[in-house]
């Protein structure tokens, strides 16, 4: 496994694919038990692995619990992120939720209890409650830095002007950064490439994309008759193959896949990684790990790549119908579009 530094604002190292606890445990009736979250534990840390991506409620607390036991007298080879926003449990009230800093600190002392460690590594707002300041959320995050409590911050699930105004008052008053954003991202959810991705590039944020499988569809079990998420999850955290381009994105992944002897989970994988993104791996097996980890294997050709962009394609949103269009593009370049050497990465 190779190692990437996490976005433009840290010194942080970490692996190319990111280890997803959301099935560590059974209290959702769906998800692994503690020995085989220990195995896949172990099997990705000998990968190289180093990265490892919970929340306070995944399992009602259990995932936290089990990383606890997992991480003892290994703490400090690891980098362990966590979230809070959403319940921990059934019994979380409303206090105990949403992006206020009374909730960020109720969450976090939970967390570092369960998790059984001094401080977090990386802490997410698991999604944007729509009410709370970001004035709040950035004071309550470099309240924790300050405090020992969590070394980095991000924002997942947010809108890309919640997390760009989020980014420039925490540059602005010279507080802890947003370090990075957490997007879901694949073949068959690009629509964050239309504001989120971006953005998270010209700020240069770190930008973690969780379920590049589409919940188990890109892997094409779903065809086979299998149900896992499907009906596991109640349908959720799920991309059905229900539309007539869900299909032709399917073929075309099995296809690639053939040809470079892959399976179809690695090579949504690594599209996902191929974009500038660290896709999340979030395995219920020991079998399920083992196929994501050889995803950092996978080399895809441009021909490939596009042959996925292209079936997988949305069609632009406004402004970018407006921004893309060459006339347009050819006015504000002086009618020298053809001769003007953009660059490469957009711009803030």
């Amino acid at each position: 496994m190779r190692y990437k530094l996490f976005g433009k604002h840290t010194g942080l190292r970490v692996s190319e694919l990111v280890l997803g606890a959301g099935n560590f445990g059974t209290r959702w009736g769906h998800g692994g038990e503690p020995d085989e979250a220990r195995r896949i534990f172990e099997i990705y840390a000998e990968a190289g692995g180093n990265f490892i991506d919970t929340a306070n409620g995944y399992q009602f607390g259990q995932s936290e619990e089990i990383l606890g036991d997992l991480l003892a007298g290994k703490r400090d080879d690891f980098v362990l992120a966590t979230k809070f926003t959403m319940q921990t449990d059934p019994g979380s009230g409303i206090l105990a939720t949403g992006n206020s800093r009374k909730s960020m600190i109720s969450s976090v002392e939970a967390s570092l209890k369960r998790l059984k460690t001094d401080r977090i590594d990386l802490l997410w707002a698991h999604m944007s409650d729509g009410v709370t300041p970001i004035d709040e959320l950035v004071r309550g995050f470099d309240d924790l830095v300050r405090a020992g409590k969590i070394l980095y911050a991000g924002l997942s699930d947010f809108p890309a002007w919640r997390v760009a105004r989020a980014a420039t008052i925490a540059e602005l008053r010279g507080v802890a950064p947003i370090a990075g954003i957490q997007v879901e991202h694949s073949l068959v959810e690009r629509s964050t490439e239309q504001e989120l991705l971006p953005a998270g590039q010209a700020l240069g944020l770190g930008v973690v994309a969780w379920s590049p499988l589409g919940g188990g569809m890109l892997t094409g079990k779903y065809r086979q008759g299998e149900k896992g998420r499907a009906e596991g999850l109640g349908g959720r955290v799920f991309q059905a193959e229900n539309s007539v381009q869900r299909t032709a994105i399917l073929d075309t992944l099995i296809a690639v896949a053939a040809e470079v002897e892959a399976t179809p989970a690695e090579i949504a994988i690594a599209w996902v990684a191929a974009k500038g993104s660290l896709p999340i791996i979030g395995p219920r097996t020991v079998e399920q790990l083992k196929n994501n980890l050889s995803a950092v294997n996978v080399r895809l050709s441009s021909e490939q790549i596009s042959r996925l962009d292209t079936v997988s394609a949305l069609p632009p949103v406004f402004p970018y119908t407006l921004l893309g269009n060459p006339e347009n593009r050819d006015g504000f370049t002086g009618g020298k579009l053809d001769l003007f050497d953009a660059p490469a990465q957009v711009v803030a």
